[in-house]
């Protein structure tokens, strides 16, 4: 008697599935640490990472990385490289253009006004040259000046002119009120006191030298050209006390340039 044949095992019919792998969390955004000075500044990272030179320029290398979420504080700036110090208290520099995509403490992009421009509107000291004429001769002066507040400012100035029947010497110490010193182009006013010295050619027969004290008062148009560099010109009118009963009036305008840091 044949043997039942044995029945086949049960086929499943159910498709097999793919298995699938969990999709790595994403980390949670951490709360910014509390400054360690008040004058520095929060910003998170949004980047892969960011960079940290030894010094303020690309020619500097580069010795640590901070990665994404990382909070650094922002503590010095020079020109337009950053000083940062890491959450592990790494401290190195970082170029404007990183720190452009940072958060600040409140979620919102960080943001950055031209450097140049705050160099500008938080300059304190000027030096500059101009050329010009005083009376109907050629003068030249050069001038610095510092700059006590928004609108006020002290300068000094020593001025030369060489005339074809004399020469002359003077310097003056004036106040300036500058009262759109935050526009490019700037108006300003001064007063100012100082001495003024002629000395005539020894060829003219009795010409005594002259040594008075000077008064001057000046209007002029400062304008932002870039970097470091503002050009400027002003239309002066000096007055010289020769004696208690004589003085004298000279005009002057002069153009010049000037540096400012």
């Amino acid at each position: 008697m044949a043997e039942a044949a044995s029945a086949p095992a049960p086929v499943s019919t159910a498709a097999s599935s793919p298995s699938l792998t969990p999709a790595p969390a994403v980390a949670p955004p951490r709360p910014a640490p509390a400054p360690r000075s008040r004058k520095s500044e929060l910003v998170q990272i949004v980047d892969p990472y960011i960079e940290l030179r030894s010094g303020p320029g690309r020619g500097y290398p580069i010795f640590f990385v901070a990665p994404r979420n990382d909070w650094i504080e922002i503590e010095l700036r020079h020109t337009d490289w950053f000083r940062i110090r890491t959450e592990d208290n790494k401290v190195g520099w970082v170029s404007r253009q990183q720190l452009e995509s940072t958060l600040t403490a409140s979620g919102s992009t960080k943001t950055f006004r031209d450097v140049l421009l705050d160099d500008y509107l938080t300059r304190k000291v000027q030096l500059g040259a101009a050329w010009g004429h005083f009376k109907s001769e050629p003068m030249l002066k050069l001038w610095t000046s510092y700059r006590f507040s928004d609108t006020l400012s002290l300068e000094g100035t020593i001025g030369q002119v060489q005339g074809v029947f004399s020469g002359t010497d003077l310097w003056h110490v004036d106040i300036l009120i500058e009262p759109w010193s935050d526009h490019r182009v700037s108006p300003f006013f001064g007063v100012g006191v100082g001495k003024f010295k002629n000395f005539p050619n020894q060829s003219l027969i009795g010409a005594q030298d002259t040594d008075a004290k000077l008064a001057v008062a000046r209007v002029g148009l400062r304008y932002y050209l870039t970097e470091r560099f503002v050009m400027s010109g002003d239309y002066s009118l000096y007055t010289a006390f020769i004696s208690d009963q004589r003085s004298t009036e000279y005009k002057a305008w002069t153009l010049g340039l000037s540096f400012f840091f």
